[in-house]
């Protein structure tokens, strides 16, 4: 565009004196116009190529410090993770601290029964958070992983919820010495399946949420790998308190004023951290994923396996490497050999006479 406009320009210089002076303001505004359009472009092209530079380093997982300044992470991101924490702990203290005391009074059942349902529920949610965690490593990212962990934890929470308020979705109440009525098969199917949702939903949010937040800070600066530490205090600080307030607060709701109100709290905090969790997805950082390190286990123990006749090099330059793989997963960009996983089995052999 600039091209053609100065090229314009010269055509009118060559043309006759009156014609000149009649097109010379019209051709000036558009030399004008046209070294403004220039300017413009090359500054637009400028701060997509430093965008660019930043977004690779930020997504890169590798996290080396640049000098170009990118206005993500740091203590201004902290607010929306601390309030995500204090309500998201807040839900899932107070659902699960008195979850006995609900199946027991409002769903009449067994003692035994009630335990057994919530170990079953407590053992599915301690592990979940493997498979959250390779996907979170391998697929999708830690921000993707909490943001849907969270809504299908809101979501059985809310079914949960909903079973407590109405009347149809529970057995009836029992007084006196009334022979009480134990939840039938479609209400412990619902039961069932809230607790898996917020099984699932546990398992996605459990092994991101302080990954996420220590992701905002560059162990690259010095300055912000100070203020780590800080994050580190004040988000115990928060969860500390998210659980007083729901093992003190909710649990005499629970057994005072009722499990609408109960759960209902627990729900809607959930829905509120959800709401500050996505509000500050301008200002995070995010990682490419860099691929889970159960995977590299797998291949490690595998190689060794079939390698295991192998005699070791001295140098442990000769062993292999894969530098562009190990840059996102070590601070220093390598991973560097040691002898204290090595292991020596000496076979004694007895010679009988």
């Amino acid at each position: 565009m600039a091209f053609a406009g100065f090229q314009r320009s010269e055509n009118l210089a060559n043309e006759p004196n009156g014609t000149d002076r009649q097109t010379e303001p019209k051709g000036r505004r558009w030399r004008v116009f046209s070294f403004m359009c220039y300017s413009a472009g090359e500054t637009v092209q400028q701060s997509a190529e430093e965008k660019s530079v930043g977004d690779n380093n930020i997504e890169s997982g590798v996290g080396h410090y640049s000098p170009v300044k990118r206005k993500l992470g740091g203590w201004r991101t902290m607010p929306f993770i601390f309030a995500n924490e204090l309500c998201e702990k807040l839900a899932v203290v107070g659902f699960s601290t008195n979850m006995i005391t609900y199946l027991q009074e409002e769903l009449h059942l067994p003692p035994v029964m009630a335990a057994n349902t919530l170990t079953n529920f407590g053992g599915t949610a301690s592990l979940t958070p493997l498979l959250g965690a390779f996907i979170a490593d391998a697929y999708v990212g830690r921000f993707w992983t909490i943001a849907v962990s969270s809504v299908i934890y809101q979501i059985g929470m809310a079914i949960l919820t909903i079973s407590a308020i109405l009347p149809q979705l529970r057995p009836p109440p029992c007084s006196g010495k009334e022979v009480c009525k134990q939840a039938s098969t479609g209400q412990l199917g619902i039961l069932y399946f809230s607790l898996l949702l917020t099984a699932l939903g546990s398992g996605g949010i459990r092994p991101c949420v302080v990954a996420f937040g220590a992701d905002q800070f560059d162990e690259k600066d010095p300055k912000q790998g100070k203020k780590m530490w800080n994050f580190f205090n004040w988000y115990y600080f928060c969860m500390g308190l998210s659980i007083l307030l729901a093992v003190t607060v909710i649990v005499y709701i629970q057994e005072n004023i009722g499990w609408g109100w109960g759960l209902g709290i627990p729900t809607a905090a959930m829905a509120i951290s959800i709401v500050f969790f996505v509000m500050g997805l301008p200002l995070y950082r995010h990682f490419k994923p860099a691929g889970s390190p159960l995977t590299r286990l797998l291949q490690v123990i595998v190689a060794s396996i079939k390698k295991r006749n192998l005699p070791k090099p001295s140098d442990p330059s000769l062993l292999h490497q894969d530098k562009e793989k190990d840059a996102a997963i070590s601070p220093g960009g390598c991973l560097i050999h040691t002898n204290q996983l090595t292991i020596e089995i000496r076979v004694p052999l007895r010679i009988l006479v």
